[in-house]
């Protein structure tokens, strides 16, 4: 197998893994306080991910690091898992994929800001068109009941394209499955005594299917999927690989379907697609 054919099958494990995300955290919400969610997740993603590199004996990072690394911690560690378990408490895991169709995009953006990118003009075309399409559908619910959840969901999308951008651009010299593992060791000893501070009184009543839920958002959707999503990036290239995250919205709408019964409409998948199509036109012309 040679290089490019294991570094598109590193990037699509991965994207498989990061779809399962939102049904497993609306799984997990029903029952784990968000909060506690966000940082007990963090806390066991963050001690497996410092005892693989106790293990295989990593270089610690150069003080310069320590910056893009804290970007990183606060958009994908900490921001994008509390923001999106807000949001599953006021809309369906379903609905929240329209938004993730954003995120190449909010990636590539800051990839401009950040890394300097410098997209050509018919990029920002499928840019405001892919934006308008989301905030046209949104503007189209129910706003009393969902208004909050798609903002945060939007809120979600951009702090995790700046953690996603600036995380690529650092694997580059740190290396890719590092990146996310010092970036869940920094935010270890915030998130661990946060856990046990926001812990329930009682765990007794928590179903399987949670604890299932809690298993999978800790240590696949923040570590292991990484691993490979990472890797990928590293061998096959950041713009090439990339666009095997806007496989994510249909893999995602799949497990909402199938796993927890949710109703899919004519006009969120519509949608969906119409995201996607203008995000792959924007990744061209990145």
């Amino acid at each position: 197998m040679d290089k490019s054919t294991r570094a598109w099958i590193f990037g699509f494990i991965g994207v498989a893994i990061f779809s399962g995300s939102l049904p497993a955290t609306r799984v997990a919400v029903a029952e784990f306080d968000p909060l506690f969610l966000t940082f007990v997740r963090a806390s066991i993603a963050g001690a497996a991910g410092g005892l693989f590199l106790i293990l295989l004996a990593q270089r610690r990072p150069a003080l310069g690091d320590l910056v893009p690394l804290l970007i990183v911690s606060i958009g994908v560690v900490i921001g994008f898992p509390l923001l999106t378990a807000l949001a599953l408490q006021h809309i369906t895991a379903a609905h929240s994929t329209v938004f993730i169709g954003l995120l190449p995009l909010a990636t590539a953006i800051f990839g401009v800001l950040r890394a300097g990118d410098r997209p050509r003009p018919a990029f920002w075309v499928f840019s405001v068109a892919g934006s308008a399409l989301v905030a046209g559908f949104a503007l189209t619910q129910d706003l009393s009941a969902s208004l909050t959840g798609d903002l945060l969901m939007l809120g979600a999308i951009v702090i995790c394209g700046l953690g996603y951008a600036e995380g690529a651009k650092l694997s580059r010299t740190l290396g890719g499955w590092q990146v996310i593992s010092w970036a869940l060791v920094l935010s270890l000893p915030l998130m661990m005594p946060l856990a046990i501070w926001s812990m329930p009184a009682t765990l007794g009543g928590i179903s399987p299917p949670a604890w299932i839920a809690l298993a999978y958002v800790s240590l696949f959707s923040m570590l292991i999927g990484f691993v490979f999503w990472y890797r990928g990036l590293a061998e096959g290239g950041i713009a090439a690989v990339g666009q095997l995250q806007l496989l994510q919205p249909f893999m995602a709408l799949m497990l909402a379907a199938s796993l927890l019964g949710e109703d899919i409409s004519l006009a969120m998948a519509i949608v969906c697609v119409a995201v996607v199509f203008c995000v792959a036109g924007a990744r061209r012309y990145a």
